[in-house]
């Protein structure tokens, strides 16, 4: 009964949005609710910072402040919440797709004045691909934005998912009056233009047509916000949590995160519709979170970047059962049994060893090189999680070694980076060339940094030109080694010895797709 307990206590989600959102500002007011105060700030160290290539790498390099804010957990009304914070600059969006196999649900922050942006729209494909529930946080409601019918439109159109706002703002910017919140019938105003005193004095309103609502915001705006609502309820359908939970149906809350406006009404909604953990999905049967039996999969690894100890952090999420400090689990892929002496949870306040950790929980193990993303662990049984993918990479250079001497150096950190899912790695079958594949100009620049000063390794890139990376399968093998005949000047293989084929142009691909119907091509590697 008491895993039954915990497992219904936790919501594990994580927090996306496009850069400059706010995502960063909403995760430090959720913390602020959680007791965590002093961690505020940290969050804010983890932002890319603008500047010289050096003082970015330094950031890198020093990204221990990443490991200890990557997950975040609090205690709020008894609820145990854990926030798993992604990377929001797009080079770095193959880190953030993988963290959205470790979460229940999501919360997706938008813009008001900028609406639905291209990394939103990216996020959210992969949010649909795996039915994961979401929640919209419109944020900014302090500055003048978009009508928010436009806003709530745009959402439907761009993120292809039914809206239901639960939350309705009093107009926006400098007469920004308030939030209306239908979930609760009451009404939040917003009473301060000082933005870090800022507070919400919240009224219970039942009857929006009362006069009484005209003392609180003028008669102008009382009336404009009784056609809203009269619109809402006559264009909306009602709140139906089933169709949220199927990833269906997104909720809408409206609010202004700098000052901790509307953040509060999206916890306390949150904690009440979110989802405790879910089943996950395995090759050969689904785990239930109840079982008693200990399963988990490893998401993310994080170098630390020491130089004196190279330690990597390797994040496993518990899927079901108990996790026990110094108990011995399978390591499935390599057949042996490991126990963990300091398992580590990321509380908010730091990190801490612990002794349990249960279905819903992320859990750091030290890794020293043995771990890969997609590594399971159980108490005996054999399975193999899926959904952790790898995106088709948008940018490719040929990795060339710069110093003859540090060839084996070379050889292991690329290894060991791409085990990490920094990048991924082809090997053409035309020369037998490494190719590096990204999705961020940016990565370029990490890799050679930490392979210069990780392994002591210095590599050089050549440019060349590839549109796009796609595996392909086929169940008819005569059209497959025909194919692979005629392209063999654009075919390589993966880390895995999977065929990819390396389209240089997007009217090749295309031709390749109409000319060779029984080959299919696959823009993700999980198939």
């Amino acid at each position: 009964m008491a895993l039954i307990d915990e497992i219904t206590k936790r919501r594990t989600f994580a927090v996306i949005a496009h850069p400059d959102a706010g995502k960063t500002t909403l995760t430090e007011k959720l913390l602020l609710f959680g007791g965590a105060i002093h961690v505020a700030g940290a969050v804010k160290s983890n932002k890319i910072k603008k500047g010289a290539t050096s003082d970015f790498m330094e950031i890198e390099r020093q990204r221990g402040i990443s490991v200890a804010t990557s997950v975040m957990g609090f205690n709020y009304k008894d609820v145990k919440i854990n926030i798993l914070d992604t990377p929001g600059h797009e080079d770095f969006a193959e880190d953030t797709y993988r963290t959205l196999t470790a979460v229940d649900s999501v919360i997706i922050v938008i813009d008001g004045a900028k609406g639905v942006e291209a990394q939103t729209r990216k996020l959210m494909n992969v949010c649909r691909m795996r039915n994961t529930p979401v929640m919209v946080f419109i944020n900014k409601l302090d500055r003048p934005c978009k009508d928010p019918f436009d806003l709530l439109d745009e959402v439907e159109r761009e993120l292809q998912i039914r809206v239901r706002p639960l939350a309705f703002p009093i107009s926006s910017g400098e007469t920004f009056k308030g939030v209306y919140n239908i979930y609760e019938k009451n009404l939040s105003l917003f009473t301060s233009d000082e933005r870090q005193t800022a507070d919400a004095e919240t009224v219970d309103f039942n009857d929006i047509s009362s006069p009484e609502l005209d003392n609180y915001i003028s008669p102008k705006f009382a009336e404009q916000l009784r056609e809203n609502l009269e619109l809402v309820e006559g264009v909306y359908d009602d709140f139906n949590r089933d169709e949220y939970l199927e990833g269906k149906l997104a909720p809408v809350f409206f609010g202004s995160a700098v000052n901790n406006f509307g953040v509060r009404e999206l916890l306390e909604c949150f904690i009440r519709i979110a989802p405790s953990p879910r089943p996950s999905t395995t090759e050969s049967r689904q785990i239930e979170p109840s079982e008693q039996k200990m399963t988990g999969f490893i998401f993310k690894i994080h170098a630390n970047m020491d130089p004196n100890h190279r330690d990597r952090i390797a994040f496993m999420k518990i899927c079901s059962g108990t996790f026990e400090r110094n108990k011995n689990y399978l390591h499935v892929r390599s057949g042996k049994q490991l126990k963990f002496s300091s398992p580590t949870a990321f509380m908010a306040e730091k990190k801490s060893v612990i002794d349990f950790a249960y279905p819903g929980d992320i859990v750091g193990l030290h890794d020293t090189g043995t771990f890969k993303i997609g590594d399971t662990f159980t108490e005996g049984e054999k399975l193999r999680f899926t959904g952790i993918p790898s995106f088709s990479p948008e940018l490719f250079r040929y990795i060339e070694n710069a110093d003859p001497m540090k060839f084996k150096q070379l050889a292991k950190g690329v290894d060991q980076l791409m085990d990490e899912g920094v990048a991924q790695l082809f090997t053409s079958s035309l020369n037998g060339r490494k190719i590096i594949g990204t999705v961020g100009q940016l990565q370029f620049e990490v890799i050679q940094y930490r392979l210069a000063h990780e392994y002591g390794a210095s590599c050089r890139w050549e440019p060349i030109s590839i549109h796009k990376a796609c595996w392909i399968e086929s169940d008819n093998q005569e059209q497959l080694a025909d194919f692979k005949r005629r392209k063999h000047s654009n075919m390589a293989v993966d880390k895995h010895g999977r065929d990819v084929f390396l389209a240089d142009t997007s009217y090749a691909l295309a031709l390749a797709q109409e000319n060779f119907k029984d080959i299919r091509f696959h823009f993700t590697s999980e198939f």
